[in-house]
């Protein structure tokens, strides 16, 4: 019963606030539109200053974000490459599959030679 008490309350103050409405755009209409275009204008400019502020913070935080869908997307290449090897002669592609994997390195690693003739020595200094 309170539901429907507090329903036609709000549905009378939205009846009253549309009768204004329309009256006030038939008895003074410049001053309507100058007080809507007013609201519409405060509305953008609040609109814009929570945009920059709030969303534009977010967006440090998205830099992960940017990061992983890179590393998403090299991965994808990385596999997909894989799965498209064309299988139309076994014989041709084996060899040169094994060609690949012997000449392939890690690009990142590399072997450092020591010199071990200086750790023989190292008692001598």
């Amino acid at each position: 019963m309170v539901r429907n008490k507090f329903s036609l309350l709000v549905y009378a103050i939205i009846g009253l606030a549309v009768i204004g409405v329309i009256t006030q755009l038939f008895t003074n209409t410049a001053s309507f539109l100058t007080s809507i275009l007013t609201m519409v204008g405060f509305a953008a400019a609040i609109f814009a200053v929570i945009y920059f502020f709030v969303f534009r913070k977010g967006s440090s935080s998205s830099n992960d974000a940017k990061k992983y869908k890179q590393a998403v997307k090299q991965s994808k290449s990385k596999y997909s490459q894989k799965q498209a090897k064309p299988t139309n002669n076994n014989s041709q592609s084996q060899p040169s599959a094994m060609k690949k994997k012997l000449n392939k390195r890690a690009s990142h690693l590399r072997v450092i030679d020591g010199n071990k003739s200086k750790r023989k020595n190292r008692a001598s200094f």
